[in-house]
C-alpha cells in the first residue's frame, strides 16, 4: 500500500499533473453552482478534452471535475434553495434557513469545512480499505438493499416538526407514488402515465427537486414578503469562522457523517443523495430534544451531515467501480465509459495492470479537496452577496435558474408544465405544514426498494422469507422498527418523568 501511496504521489505532484486537478476543481465547481448542470453534465463535457492525455491525467481531471461539482452544489441550495445537484438537496434544509437568518458566510463555510472534513477523510479509508471493502459491497445482496431503503425511508421522523410524524409518513407515501409513474422496465407496460407519451420515463428528480424547494420557495417569497430574506444590512458578512463551541458541536457530527457516507458511496447503486439524507436522518435521530428543533431552521449540524455525507459517499464510489469494475451512480458510470475509452478495464486487475492510474485518482482526491477549500473560502464574502439583491431582482433569478435548469436537461417544455403544477401543489402542501423533503426521500428511494423487493422474492420463489433469511437483512430492519417506534418511545419516557 505504502508502494502505492508513493507511486500516486510522484504521478500526481507534477506541475501538469497539479494543474488539471486545479482545472478540474474550477470547472467542477462552477457548473456544479448552477442549478441542473450536475457532475454528469461537467463531465460529459470534459470527456473530449482528455482524449488527447495520458490515461493517469485524464481521469486526475475528470476527477476533479467530479468531486469539485458536488463541492459547488451546495452554493445554490444554500443561497436561493436550488439544489445544484441532487446530492446537494438535503443541505438546503438547514442551509438555505440559516444563510436568511443572515448567516449566508458562515453557512458556506460550514459547507466548505464540511466538505472538506468528509473528502479527506473519505479519501484516507478509501487508500486503507478500498481491498476489503470491494468484497464486502459483494455481500449486500437485493434483500438486504430493500432493508437498507426500507431504513432510510423510517428516517422520515428526521424531517417532521413535533407532533407531525404523520405528515411526514404521508409525503413520503407521495413520494413512492410518485417514483411508479413511467414505464416498469421488468414488466414493460406503462403505469400512470395516462397516455402522455412524455411520462414515460418517469418524472425527472431534478425537476420534483426544484418545483419544491427552489420555484415553491420562490412564490412563497410573493405570497409571503417576509421570507425574501433577510434586509441586506443585518447580513453579516464578516463571520466566516466557527468558534470553540460550534467546532466541537459538529465535530463528532462530521466524524460519524463521513464514515456513513463513505459506506454507503461503497455499496453500488447507493450514491451521495441517499448518503446526504441518511446523514442528515441519522443526525435528527441522535440529537437531544432542544437541538432537534433546531433541525429545518438553521442547525449546524442539520448543514454538516449532509455536506461531509455527500463528499464522503462521491470518494466511496470509487471503491466499486475501481476494484469491481461496477458503477455506483450515473456519474461513476461515466467514468467507467472514459476508463474503457482509453483500454483500461476496471476490476480486480487493475491494481496490477495500471496501478499509476489507480492510486492517481485515489491521492489526486486529497489534493483535490484541499485546492477546494482554499478556492472557496476567499470567495464566499462574493458569493454569499447574492442574498443581498432586493427581492424584485432574487425572485426572478430564482425562477430563471429554476426553469432553465430542468429545461436544459430535457429540452421539453411538458416538464415546464409539470414543474409549475408541481410547484403550485408543494405550496398548497407547505401551506399545510406538510414537509417537502420526505417527498424526495420516498422518491428517491422508491424506484431502488421496488426493484430489490422484486427480485428477492424471486429469488427466494416467491416467499416473503428473505426478511428473516440473512443476518445483514435481520439487523437493519431492526434498525428500522427501532427508528419507527423511537419517538413514541421518547413520548413516553418524557411523560414518565414528568408525571414523576
Amino acid at each position: 500500500m505504502l508502494d502505492g501511496i508513493l507511486l500516486g504521489l510522484h504521478t500526481v505532484a507534477t506541475p501538469a499533473n497539479l494543474l488539471l486537478v486545479l482545472l478540474g476543481c474550477l470547472v467542477g465547481t462552477f457548473i456544479g453552482m448552477l442549478p441542473g448542470l450536475g457532475p454528469i453534465s461537467a463531465i460529459a463535457l470534459m470527456i473530449p478534452i482528455t482524449y488527447g492525455f495520458d490515461p493517469a491525467a485524464g481521469m486526475i481531471l475528470l476527477a476533479g471535475v467530479y468531486y469539485g461539482a458536488v463541492f459547488g452544489g451546495s452554493t445554490s441550495s444554500i443561497l436561493i434553495n436550488a439544489p445544484g445537484i441532487a446530492g446537494t438537496v438535503a443541505s438546503a434544509f438547514d442551509g438555505y434557513p440559516l444563510a436568511r437568518s443572515g448567516e449566508p458566510g458562515k453557512a458556506l463555510a460550514l459547507a466548505a469545512y464540511a466538505s472538506f472534513a468528509g473528502g479527506t477523510l473519505a479519501a484516507l479509508m478509501l487508500i486503507i480499505a478500498a481491498p476489503i471493502l470491494a468484497d464486502l459491497s459483494l455481500i449486500f445482496q437485493s434483500a438486504d438493499y430493500f432493508a437498507l431503503m426500507l431504513l432510510g425511508l423510517s428516517l422520515v421522523a428526521a424531517f417532521a416538526r413535533p407532533g407531525g410524524h404523520l405528515k411526514a409518513l404521508l409525503m413520503a407515501c407521495f413520494g413512492i407514488m410518485l417514483s411508479t409513474v413511467g414505464t416498469d422496465l421488468s414488466a414493460g407496460v406503462q403505469r400512470f402515465t395516462f397516455g402522455r407519451m412524455d411520462l414515460m420515463d418517469g418524472i425527472s428528480f431534478l425537476l420534483l427537486a426544484m418545483a419544491t424547494f427552489a420555484l415553491a420557495e420562490a412564490l412563497m417569497m410573493v405570497l409571503q414578503p417576509t421570507r425574501a430574506g433577510a434586509r441586506p444590512m443585518s447580513i453579516r458578512m464578516s463571520r466566516l469562522k466557527l468558534n470553540k463551541r460550534e467546532i466541537k458541536q459538529v465535530l463528532p457530527t462530521v466524524g460519524r457523517a463521513s464514515v456513513l457516507g463513505f459506506f454507503v458511496g461503497v455499496l453500488p447503486g447507493a450514491g451521495a443523495t441517499i448518503a446526504s439524507f441518511l446523514a442528515y436522518g441519522v443526525e435528527r435521530v441522535l440529537a437531544k430534544p432542544a437541538e432537534q428543533l433546531r433541525f429545518g431552521k438553521g442547525s449546524l449540524k442539520g448543514l454538516a451531515a449532509p455536506e461531509t455525507a455527500n463528499n464522503a459517499a462521491c470518494t466511496g464510489s470509487f471503491v466499486p467501480l475501481l476494484t469491481l469494475g461496477i458503477p455506483g451512480s450515473g456519474t461513476t458510470a461515466i467514468l467507467l465509459g472514459a476508463l474503457l475509452a482509453y483500454g483500461i478495464q476496471p476490476g480486480p486487475r487493475l491494481f496490477v495492470d495500471e496501478p499509476q492510474v489507480f492510486w492517481a485518482v485515489i491521492v489526486s482526491m486529497y489534493f483535490g479537496n484541499l485546492i477546494l477549500l482554499v478556492l472557496n473560502l476567499p470567495l464566499i464574502p462574493y458569493i454569499a452577496r447574492i442574498l443581498m439583491l432586493p427581492k424584485v431582482y432574487l425572485v426572478p433569478a430564482i425562477l430563471f435558474f429554476s426553469l432553465i435548469g430542468v429545461y436544459l436537461v430535457s429540452f421539453n417544455s411538458f416538464d415546464i408544465q409539470m414543474m409549475v403544477f408541481i410547484a403550485v401543489i408543494a405550496v398548497g402542501l407547505r401551506l399545510l405544514e406538510f414537509p417537502m423533503a420526505p417527498l424526495l426521500l420516498g422518491f428517491i428511494l422508491g424506484g431502488m426498494l421496488e426493484d430489490n423487493l422484486r427480485r428477492a422474492i424471486i429469488l427466494s420463489d416467491g416467499s416473503f422469507g428473505f426478511l428473516l433469511g440473512r443476518p445483514t437483512t435481520v439487523v437493519l430492519l431492526s434498525l428500522t422498527v427501532v427508528t419507527l417506534i423511537s419517538p413514541l418511545l421518547r413520548k413516553l419516557y418524557r411523560g414518565i418523568r414528568s408525571g414523576n
